[in-house]
């Protein structure tokens, strides 16, 4: 079992920042395949914001690209999501997640390929 805890979210206006964390068990954000996703209430499942695989190479959705941006720091066994210029459309609950694949070669934006959650946080933006 793999144990992913995330934190920053919260309320800002359009056009403000966040950096979304996501503390993971040791040797989880660098032995595994690691990603973000977010998802409102009617959506039919979760969309994939950003993600990482174990060499470092990132995915990141179009519709956040240029805005959002996913690291990783190795040392804090911390993944993060830091998030600029934000709109009132990424309002929703996003949440870390982590593949069963150690390592892993990619990490698309597929919510199937991961197999570990977080309990989400809320990003609220008023317009």
């Amino acid at each position: 079992q793999v144990r992913l805890v995330e934190s920053g979210g919260g309320s800002v206006e359009t056009g403000g920042s966040l950096r979304l964390s996501c503390a993971a068990d040791r040797n989880t954000i660098n032995r595994r395949g690691m990603g973000w996703f977010r998802q409102t209430p009617g959506m039919g499942g979760r969309e994939g914001v950003a993600s990482m695989d174990t060499s470092g190479r990132t995915n990141v959705a179009e519709s956040v690209k240029d805005r959002f941006t996913i690291s990783r720091d190795n040392a804090e066994n911390t993944l993060y999501l830091q998030m600029n210029n934000l709109k009132p459309g990424d309002t929703a609950i996003y949440y870390c997640a982590a593949s069963s694949a150690s390592p892993a070669l990619s990490a698309p934006l597929l919510s199937d390929y991961f197999r570990y959650w977080g309990q989400g946080t809320q990003v609220t933006v008023s317009s």
